[in-house]
């Protein structure tokens, strides 16, 4: 595919195009204003002129959706951080919420009047919300952004010059960094084979991380092609989303994310991590540090139905049978090993309150 075959549309929407934001104090502040020393290019009214859709009036540049379920407060500071970044008029952010057990929907409606407010009464999971989002979307760029992510709008003005400077890339992301200051590497990612995923699995278990999972081809602060990046922050273009359509809605979650970038990838679109910007991301604020039952299930399925679609053709029948085995044994042994270690935390934790009753 050669860039004149796909060129962002950024003044045209096509019917049926359908198709979520990085964390900070100190550390975190640091990481958000890198991005302003790489900021250039044209200016922000020849891009918001180029972004007026055809049929779409006040349309604006980037449409941004987020998906919640919870945490109240990292919505809170997502929002503002995005919001109080960027000139008026640029954005338009539409929040899905997934009947969140807390006070999620009613912050962002008071807090955040601006914001499009979807409240559903169920959870259908991550892919079937954002395509509620996207589908509503007509700005000539869309970003994905995670509910658990803040992010400045310097960030996403480098990365949307990106798109209008290589009309190839229909997917790009930044640098990601962790509450702690460490890097995300599911910032950038490769595509695993089974006994790749069987490496990085036992890399993890020493310590390290390695193997082809965490695309070392591109250094952190590089700029390069990769298999996937991580659905905390993606950036797209329309033409792109409209040609490879939305997310897999077999995820209920996880792995909808690389499906999404395999899809891109076979349509001839370049998916592109950028290092050089960088925003914060909270890893796992929604579903806790340790996936209970119910998403280590969906963690699970959704690596089975991952390979079942994408990998499995290629492969002999046997083989695909030993993989599907393989995922499910790892669930059990590690669903044991989370009720193990739940047990132990109860444990201690009744251990000082049983002396000091007995005190």
């Amino acid at each position: 595919m050669t860039s004149s075959t796909h060129g962002p549309s950024w003044g045209a929407v096509r019917p049926g195009g359908l198709v979520e934001l990085a964390p900070l104090p100190g550390i975190h502040e640091r990481a958000l204003c890198q991005a302003d020393s790489v900021t250039n290019d044209p200016t922000l009214e020849e891009l918001l002129e180029r972004g007026q859709s055809r049929g779409v009036p006040n349309s604006p540049l980037v449409d941004v959706v987020t998906v919640t379920y919870g945490r109240a407060d990292l919505v809170r500071k997502s929002l503002d951080t995005l919001l109080t970044s960027c000139p008026a008029g640029v954005l338009r952010v539409t929040v899905v919420d997934n009947n969140s057990p807390d006070n999620t929907p009613e912050v962002v409606s008071t807090e955040f009047p601006q914001v499009r407010l979807l409240r559903r009464t169920d959870n259908p999971g991550f892919a079937v919300s954002n395509n509620q989002a996207l589908a509503l979307t007509t700005a000539p760029v869309v970003l994905l952004l995670n509910p658990d992510t803040e992010v400045r709008w310097p960030t996403i003005e480098h990365l949307v010059n990106q798109l209008k400077n290589d009309a190839g890339i229909g997917m790009i992301g930044c640098r990601l960094l962790l509450d702690d200051g460490s890097f995300d590497h599911a910032a950038k990612r490769g595509i695993p084979n089974p006994f790749q995923a069987l490496q990085y699995f036992t890399s993890r278990i020493l310590g390290r991380k390695t193997g082809n999972y965490v695309a070392n081809h591109v250094s952190e602060t590089g700029v390069g092609d990769v298999d996937a990046l991580n659905g905390a922050f993606m950036l797209i273009t329309r033409e792109a989303l409209n040609t490879v359509g939305g997310l897999d809605e077999r995820y209920w979650m996880y792995a909808e994310d690389l499906d999404w970038c395999v899809r891109f990838r076979d349509a001839g679109w370049r998916v592109v991590y950028d290092g050089r910007v960088t925003a914060l991301h909270v890893k796992g604020a929604s579903s806790g540090k340790r996936r209970n039952l119910r998403l280590n299930y969906h963690f699970h399925r959704s690596m089975a139905i991952f390979y079942l679609r994408h990998q499995a053709p290629s492969n002999l029948g046997a083989f695909n049978v030993s993989v599907i085995v393989a995922i499910w044994a790892r669930f059990a042994l590690v669903q044991m090993a989370t009720v193990i270690i739940n047990a132990v935390a109860r444990l201690r934790a009744y251990g000082p309150r049983q002396k000091c009753l007995d005190l």
